[in-house]
């Protein structure tokens, strides 16, 4: 895919809906009694996956574009799969449908593709055992044989990480444990798991203890909770590389309409506004207990941004998790503003669909960017007149599409390899884009 540079954005667009929120709106479905019918759901490979994991065992949907009718029957309507269940390149997937069927009275084998067999997966597999599942592994990696057991043992469980996907894990799990289930942690992760299950009717609190450094979830297992209807909301993670490339470049004005507003998600835009780029969101309403906007970005009057400092901007600490998705983006962002910018405490970023901060590096280098590369994370020396180079995402999504936002930004023509990739998360994203540059 050639990118070629843009002098700025402008229109409106709809992203597709959110991917985080789409997964749990068919898991938790497919253990409701009845018909749930899901609106905007996600078209990503990932949500793709999950719904073929569901088919494969037993789980009726039906689908007509964006929509969804899943029809189930309970906990207790899932069937053994007749073969592996392929989590493609999914981690979600993976991770939160372990929960559901270490529940489950038979044994299943989740597997995926080359990039999630390498993934870590220890992480879910000590606390399911915990509560009765039995768990062989590839040392601690898929492919995962779960023999579930039926009911679980309910737990209380502090997270060695800060991941809402083993969160979620275990808050599934806790559905089909006798008594309470509880999770601690003590960073804030997202919160679309146990949004999801109080919209179905599920007994889930939270809180924060006395001292507010430790958070908790607790959720009552052995619940029957009837079907209903989902919507879901714009991908904000999706919308965030058409937010930067307007934000960045002068005279631009996009709006990105009905999108998702959650406060565990709205950090980037506030790190943005940080910057001295001109986000903001509008019209905030709930739709299906998850907060919905409108995001509206106005380009900078001038070719280059103020300058708010001569040191780094950091990023680092407690919302790290928060900004995880956007950490790659963030990198070329850093590359644009005086003292650019410095992530700490990411070494998350090693073990996603690429070891993001190694290809983050390479490819910023690639486009003339100076940038030190750390274990837990990289330093971006900004103010950079990024010019066009060849970039290899390494097959992952996020770093072909923040690299995209690059090019627009470059001098010069941009070659993004495999721009297939994308597909993971937001198929059809180049076309959504080309239609608000202007060049």
């Amino acid at each position: 895919m050639i990118i070629l540079p843009a002098k700025k954005i402008r229109g409106q667009v709809q992203v597709p809906g959110d991917k985080s929120i789409s997964h749990r709106a068919a898991l938790i479905a497919s253990l409701a009694e009845g018909a749930t019918r899901i609106t905007n759901f996600s078209p990503s490979a990932d949500c793709n996956s999950t719904l073929s994991c569901l088919r494969a065992l037993g789980v009726a949907i039906e689908r007509a574009g964006p929509n969804l009718l899943i029809k189930a029957a309970g906990y207790d309507g899932l069937r053994a799969p007749r073969a592996m269940l392929n989590c493609g390149n999914s981690g979600t997937t993976m991770r939160l449908l372990a929960g559901i069927l270490a529940g489950q009275n038979f044994a299943s084998t989740l597997t995926g593709d080359k990039s999630l067999l390498s993934r870590p997966m220890a992480r879910i597999i000590e606390p399911l055992e915990m509560m009765g599942a039995s768990i062989t592994s590839n040392d601690g990696r898929a492919p995962l044989v779960i023999h579930g057991h039926k009911p679980l043992q309910a737990i209380s469980y502090e997270l060695p990480v800060a991941s809402a996907q083993l969160k979620s894990c275990i808050l599934l799990a806790g559905l089909n444990a006798a008594g309470r289930t509880e999770v601690i942690e003590h960073e804030v992760t997202r919160d679309h798991t146990e949004r999801m299950l109080h919209e179905f009717g599920v007994q889930i609190e939270s809180g924060h203890a006395a001292s507010g450094d430790t958070g908790f979830v607790t959720i009552d297992g052995l619940p029957r909770f009837p079907a209903r209807d989902i919507s879901v909301p714009g991908d904000i993670s999706s919308a965030a590389y058409f937010i930067v490339a307007a934000a960045l470049l002068p005279g631009s004005a996009l709006e990105v309409g009905e999108v998702g507003a959650n406060p565990t998600r709205v950090l980037f835009i506030e790190q943005l506004r940080t910057l001295g780029l001109d986000v903001e969101i509008a019209d905030s309403r709930e739709e299906s207990n998850e907060p919905v906007g409108v995001v509206c970005v106005h380009g900078p009057k001038k070719q280059t941004l103020p300058a708010t400092s001569h040191s780094p901007v950091m990023v680092q600490g407690r919302i790290v998790p928060r900004l995880i998705d956007e950490l790659p983006l963030l990198a070329v962002v850093g590359s644009q503003i005086h003292g650019g910018i410095e992530i700490r405490d990411a070494a998350e970023l090693r073990v996603k669909e690429s070891d993001r901060i190694a290809t983050v590096a390479a490819n910023l280098k690639a486009m003339g960017a100076s940038v030190d590369e750390f274990d837990d994370g990289l330093r971006v020396y900004g103010q950079t007149r990024l010019r066009g180079a060849k970039i290899d995402p390494r097959g992952d999504h996020r770093i072909a599409m923040a690299f995209t936002v690059a090019g627009l930004l470059a001098e010069g023509e941009t070659e993004i390899l495999d721009p297939e990739c994308v597909a993971v998360s937001f198929p059809g994203f180049f076309d959504l884009l080309e239609s608000v540059v202007e060049r």
